[in-house]
């Protein structure tokens, strides 16, 4: 037998090693507001800061609805999503943290208490997932 099992062994690792095959994710942001800007889109894994929401996506803000498509290896995430209704790049805050502009996050997480990654996240299975994200205002408005 050619290889013997050290080389078996080495096969089976490298197997468990290869990486996940890639599934679709498709994200549907709802409530994007008149007035220009763009739609940002961020999938998360395991925390809700920048380092950890590494696979983004943006359109041009136009009322209505706006489908993203991601392709990722199945696990836990949690989407992101906000309306730069000023252009500037990046998420405006009150000092006290609060977003100004719309913004949303999977399982509507974040609507009543600050949000964490735990209440966002979900389960990107072997055949793939669709979320929805509302975008609302934290202070008032729609």
């Amino acid at each position: 037998m050619r290889g013997g099992p050290a080389a078996a062994a080495f096969a089976a690792l490298t197997l468990l090693a290869a990486p996940a095959a890639a599934v679709p994710l498709a994200v549907e942001v709802e409530g994007v507001a008149p007035g220009g800007g763009r739609v940002w889109v961020a999938v998360c894994a395991g925390g809700l800061d920048e380092a950890s929401c590494g696979e983004g996506q943006s359109a041009p803000a136009e009322a209505g609805a706006h489908r993203f498509a991601f392709d990722l290896p199945p696990g836990t995430y949690a989407v992101l999503a906000y309306q730069d209704s000023n252009g500037n790049g990046r998420p405006d805050r009150t000092a006290l943290g609060l977003p100004v502009e719309p913004y949303g996050l999977s399982n509507g997480a974040g609507r009543r208490a600050r949000p964490d990654f735990a209440s966002a996240a979900f389960t990107l299975g072997e055949r793939g997932a669709g979320i929805r994200v509302r975008l609302l205002r934290a202070l008032g408005g729609r």
